[in-house]
């Protein structure tokens, strides 16, 4: 028996053994059976999988998952019932008229799921209304309740927030005078980091830059009720419509928040930086600061390429200027220890004055954007070497070597495609650079977005821990979150370390590691969450245009059918087995792919397809879709490698 821990980011399956040593295992759901939500168990049986690794595959479900349910409440002849939102979720629920609380048809409700049931489906009572399922600002609550994710502050943690005042110089470093500013996307809600750079007069072509944020720490003390609320929550949560914040918003929209011409508590790194971009020192410290400017990314990027605004004319030359050569040398650094340079699309959703959904667009990727990473990334890696020099607890943002079961996936996919050199070679250790160079090498192919895709899959999920195992990702030894502690917990714990090593403490205690275990959670928790409300904003948008052909591409080849993602809009959607034109398919895991057994027609990870939207469920956030006869692949000239090396037709 199994009982699943955790759904992640491919929406992979994984459990627990119930009655034997924990350890963390895939769940594969057998054909045509639904996935399992977190905390349900079930009867598996274990298998080697194709790769060498060990797998689940479920046998029989035992149910056991939450005791409340979100779904559409449905009025008809027989009495009211929920419709839940989540698609795991098989059963409808009961609601008699006295547990209906108003709810009237159409509404998305919260309930509690009663243990006392009579034969057929089970009760259910509601407790919330959260609005009507066509109405796209209840997308967002769906997420929210789906997913268990706080949204009210007791009135302890409000009080403390509204009571706390903006902090005077006092023993703090006064850094108002150097013109520090902030760069941020046009819907940020809140300012946390300011950066400022100038040349190093001791080092020729280095640098001298500062890093200040928000002081978090001086408002947010150990074991109050604000601290244990910020625990709980773990990060803020970001929708389009909305954010639940990690404190209430006296502090994250207000004095937390790094505004321009306000006088704001931070704590700053100084880095000295050469012309390579190697951090050959550091020093952190208690300040007060004042923003010069609050510049967008756009604003910045125009205003280095010679269209400044009004807002960015004035700092250019002394702020900006500098900025940029510093991300240059930095930016050299990075492509020298090679860490991962992965090419995945980002889309975001606009919506209009009215709510309603108006667009879905590229987000733009520009050097302002990489310019703010990599002057955060060498301030977090300053935090690490810092506590680490000091023999202090360091909460470090570990990402471990990719799993070999994954890679040994990959490098078998890798042999099955006719692109030179396009190799991943077994014995050696795997480092960031050789996937770059498969990701390299597909560029301009029609593989390049699957395999930035294929390849981010393999990696091992980043965590938090107070055991340092490297960033594999990013190339580097040490690694801590500092630059975020108005959204993120574990930079507050990285911000109480190194106070503490300023002020030559020791701290009490050692609560890094169910901390981390902790945080790790709710990061993923958000993540799910976030993401399951920007597919149901994907649906509604596309909902109007159920019956219309789309360009697409193959992204996943499973039993059930194909998951494609469509190219203008990047919308996943599955095509069902059921639905693959003219014959019957069978599923060649090996070299992912469908292969007709009439007319050997294939459909490939990573083919074009033209599929038509056959249903958009917006309260699920699901879309399926069908492919037309006429769109349906010919035998394919294009030729693959077996695993013995022989040449073969992918057909």
């Amino acid at each position: 028996m199994i009982e699943i821990v955790e759904i992640d980011s491919d929406g992979d399956m994984w459990g627990n053994p119930v009655a034997a040593p924990k350890r963390r295992i895939i769940v594969a759901a057998e054909r045509g059976a639904p996935a399992l939500a977190i905390g349900e168990k079930a009867v598996v049986r274990f298998t080697h999988s194709e790769t060498g690794g060990v797998e689940a595959r479920i046998v029989r479900s035992l149910g056991g998952a939450a005791d409340r349910v979100v779904g559409v409440y449905r009025r008809g002849p027989e009495g009211g019932r929920i419709v839940p939102t989540d698609r795991r979720l098989r059963s409808e629920f009961r609601v008699a008229d006295d547990d209906a609380g108003g709810a009237t048809d159409g509404e998305i409700v919260l309930a509690e799921i009663k243990s006392e049931t009579q034969l057929g489906l089970p009760e259910a009572r509601i407790t919330e209304k959260l609005g009507r399922s066509d109405d796209p600002r209840a997308f967002s609550l769906i997420a929210i309740h789906s997913h268990g994710i706080p949204t009210v502050f007791d009135a302890e943690s409000v009080a403390i927030a509204e009571r706390a005042q903006p902090v005077t110089l006092g023993a703090r470093e006064d850094l108002r005078a150097i013109p520090l500013i902030t760069i941020d996307g046009a819907d940020a809600r809140d300012f946390d980091d300011a950066v400022w750079a100038e040349p190093d007069p001791e080092q020729a072509g280095g640098w001298h830059a500062l890093v200040a944020i928000a002081d978090v720490a001086w408002y947010v003390q150990p074991d109050s009720a604000l601290d244990r609320t910020a625990q709980e929550r773990g990060n803020s949560v970001y929708f389009p419509d909305r954010v639940v914040p990690m404190l209430p918003e006296a502090l994250s929209n207000e004095l937390c928040s790094l505004k321009p011409n306000v006088d704001r508590a931070c704590m700053a790194v100084h880095m000295w930086i050469d012309a390579e971009g190697n951090l050959t020192r550091h020093r952190f410290l208690r300040g007060l600061m004042r923003s010069a400017a609050r510049l967008t990314y756009e604003e910045a990027q125009a205003a280095i390429e010679g269209h400044p605004s009004e807002n960015a004319r004035p700092i250019v030359e002394r702020v900006l200027r500098p900025l940029y050569g510093v991300y240059a040398a930095l930016d050299k650094a990075r492509r020298k220890r090679g860490a991962l340079d992965l090419d995945l699309p980002e889309r975001r959703t606009v919506l209009g004055p009215d709510g309603q959904i108006a667009s879905i667009e590229p987000r733009a990727r520009f050097d302002s954007h990489k310019l703010i990473e990599e002057l955060m990334i060498a301030a977090n890696v300053a935090a690490a070497e810092t506590l680490e020099r000091q023999h202090l607890p360091c909460m470090y943002r570990v990402h471990d070597a990719p799993d070999p079961a994954k890679l040994e996936a990959l490098r078998e996919f890798l042999r099955s495609l006719t692109i030179p050199g396009l190799t991943l070679a077994k014995g050696q250790v795997v480092r960031p650079r050789h996937f770059n160079e498969i990701l390299h090498r597909a560029k301009g192919t029609p593989y390049e977005t699957m395999l930035n895709s294929l390849v981010l899959r393999s990696q091992s999920q980043a965590v938090y821990s107070p055991t340092n195992l490297g960033h594999f990702g990013l190339g580097l030894g040490r690694y801590a979150h500092f630059t975020s502690p108005i959204r993120r917990y574990s930079d507050l714990l990285v911000h109480r370390a190194l106070i503490a090593g300023l002020a030559r403490e020791k701290m009490s205690g050692d609560p890094f590691p169910a901390l981390g275990e902790q945080i790790s959670m709710t990061e993923r928790r958000a993540a799910a969450a976030e993401r399951s409300a920007a597919d149901r904003y994907v649906a509604a948008f596309l909902a109007r245009h159920v019956g219309a052909t789309f360009a697409a591409r193959v992204n996943g080849v499973t039993r059930a059918g194909l998951f494609v993602t469509l190219l203008e809009t990047g919308a996943d959607g599955l095509v069902p087995m059921r639905s693959l034109p003219g014959d019957f398919y069978d599923h060649d895991e090996k070299h992912h792919r469908l292969v007709g057994r009439r007319s050997r027609k294939t459909f490939a990870l990573g083919d074009s397809v033209t599929v038509r939207l056959a249903e958009a469920d917006i309260v699920t956030g699901s879309l399926r879709f069908d492919i037309p006869e006429e769109s349906a692949p010919t035998a394919s000239p294009q030729r693959s490698k077996d695993s013995s090396g022989r040449p073969r037709k992918r057909y």
